[in-house]
């Protein structure tokens, strides 16, 4: 199959990249430089240089194509505006073709729960809100097989936000512990980034019309877990020390709403459907084994 990827360079997008090249697909990636366009093009792929702004490039390149992943956000203030052009732009030119288009939003737009699953009500924090109403959009797209992937916390391969756990401040003294995400009580929901590529890929291929998935591994450990594991790998001694909340969120802002949250998930649906089987190793094997 042809297929339009964005984000090819990014920590997931990467990943997606690699298993789809691995599957025989024939992938054009979207970039922003040259230096990146030599990256993809030494991984296998054609690299397409445009901005994820310009909806009339996105749209010529999906209707050259037998199908579109779309995993790039720009990350920042941005995000909301440049998403929803490129959407749009990408709906427009697959429309009655019925060919696939996966999208991606995240399990933070469900808020806190114990139990979430892809009928679970939305009650997203502010830095993910716009999500909820653009994958809205692609599901009820007519004439596209569309799905949408909503990630857990990805780790692997050193990437991700075990980068942000590592980075929290220390407490002073000679026995210095690791600052957690607020109090660690709260549980995040992971997912293994190769894992999750292979997530989009099978969405790509067999994913019916207007599916939704939860991209989870299943594993759902509290902060204060994911944290003593982290400064075990530092040299801490896996001491760690709570954070109020209000200090949270002046460190982190928005995010730290997100890291707030207590999530527990399976992705259960897109084993049933999909017969996605995370092989990836556990959350605290990739700690053990990540160089921070």
């Amino acid at each position: 199959m042809r297929v339009l990827l964005t984000g090819g360079t990014g920590y997931i997008g990467a990943s997606v990249l690699d298993r789809l090249i691995s599957r025989g697909h024939r992938v054009t990636t979207v970039v922003r430089s040259v230096e990146k366009a030599e990256s993809v093009r030494a991984k296998g792929a054609v690299p397409a240089i445009t901005d994820l702004s310009d909806g009339d490039a996105l749209g010529e390149l999906a209707a050259a194509h037998d199908g579109v992943i779309h995993v790039a956000s720009p990350g920042d203030e941005t995000s909301a505006t440049v998403d929803e052009v490129a959407v749009k732009s990408f709906l427009r030119s697959l429309r009655n073709t019925d060919r696939p288009f996966v999208h991606t939003t995240g399990v933070w737009v469900h808020g806190s729960g114990s139990a979430i699953t892809e009928s679970t009500a939305m009650n997203a924090p502010r830095l993910t809100a716009w999500r909820v109403p653009l994958a809205r959009l692609v599901r009820d797209a007519q004439g596209v097989r569309t799905s949408v992937i909503a990630p857990a916390v990805v780790y692997g391969h050193g990437g991700g936000l075990l980068n942000l756990v590592a980075a929290g401040p220390r407490t002073g003294g000679n026995t210095p512990a690791l600052t957690m995400v607020g109090p660690g009580d709260q549980r995040w929901s992971t997912v293994h980034v190769d894992d999750l590529a292979e997530l989009y890929v099978l969405a790509l291929e067999k994913a019916p019309a207007g599916s939704y998935f939860l991209g989870a591994g299943g594993e759902n450990p509290t902060v204060r877990e994911i944290t003593e594991a982290v400064s075990r790998s530092l040299g801490l001694g896996g001491r760690v020390e709570s954070e109020p909340v209000v200090q949270t969120l002046d460190r982190l802002g928005m995010l730290g709403e997100a890291l707030l949250l207590d999530q527990q998930a399976s992705g259960d649906t897109a084993r049933r459907g999909l017969n996605w089987s995370p092989q990836g190793p556990s959350i605290f094997d990739d700690i053990a084994r990540t160089d921070f």
